[in-house]
């Protein structure tokens, strides 16, 4: 349901992301010239690398794997170039390829109120015996992409849904149908359009913001990207109803005018 006065109450102000301090600076184990703090990896992408894939070394799953997304340390994907994000695409891909049994779920989590525990930029790749029911559940539909379009691209399409749960929650997916994320270019492209959508939230909000984003792929596969601007509450985790503030048209509006 969309609530713009809901806006209004108190704390409900945009979140955001912590700066960074000199002990995270000093201690970040997926730096360059660190790869000893971290497990031996499974993927490396450039000699010097430019991509690193680690297993987790907290995992909730069997296999869970870390992508860590730059040498440099970049705190957030709207600070990667379109060639870096191709290079997070191909680890995506390649990690796809080599381990192919079961569902392959890859996230992104940006910011302690999203879940992230490090501040460099990395995604996590899961896999699952099968696909999860979120997934399961959208098996029979297509994603809706002639709701309030933002940008596109080269195939690739960001929307806003009408059915928005969140301010600026956002739907990145082929224009047309397609079932296979894990080969092509179409990857990297998603991957950039998310990126850029990311740089205009921040520059709306004034500085980097918590959200999260993940891959459902199935038979028109898509990223899902759902920034952390509001907290869910009882009413959103207890009855499954979700309160935006914001009406995604008006969303979509500030986003398309927002140079990324």
């Amino acid at each position: 349901m969309i609530a713009p006065g809901r806006a209004g109450r108190p704390g409900a102000g945009w979140p955001r992301v912590d700066e960074p301090t000199a002990e995270e600076l000093v201690n970040c184990p997926f730096c360059v010239g660190r790869e000893d703090r971290t497990p031996p990896e499974t993927l490396r992408v450039g000699d010097p690398w430019r991509v690193r894939v680690v297993p987790n070394l907290y995992p909730a799953f069997e296999r869970q794997e870390v992508v860590v997304h730059a040498p440099e340390h970049v705190r957030t994907i709207a600070e990667l170039d379109d060639d870096q994000l191709a290079l997070v695409a191909e680890a995506w891909q390649r990690r796809r390829h080599d381990e192919p049994e079961g569902y392959l779920h890859a996230l992104i989590n940006e910011g302690k109120a999203a879940g992230g525990s490090l501040a460099h930029s990395h995604s996590q790749l899961v896999w699952l015996p099968n696909a999860p029911p979120a997934v399961t559940a959208e098996r029979e539909l297509a994603p809706v992409l002639d709701d309030e379009v933002v940008v596109e691209r080269d195939g690739v399409v960001a929307v806003l849904p009408r059915a928005g749960r969140v301010p600026y929650e956002a739907l990145i997916a082929p224009s047309g149908p397609d079932s296979d994320p894990w080969s092509g270019g179409t990857l990297a492209t998603a991957l950039q359009l998310l990126a850029g959508l990311t740089r205009r939230l921040h520059t709306l909000g004034g500085g980097p913001i918590p959200l999260n984003a993940w891959l459902h792929a199935g038979p028109w596969w898509h990223l899902e990207v759902f920034p952390r601007l509001t907290v869910l509450a009882g009413i959103e985790l207890g009855a499954g109803l979700y309160v935006n503030t914001l009406p995604p048209e008006e969303a979509a509006s500030q986003l398309r005018e927002t140079a990324s």
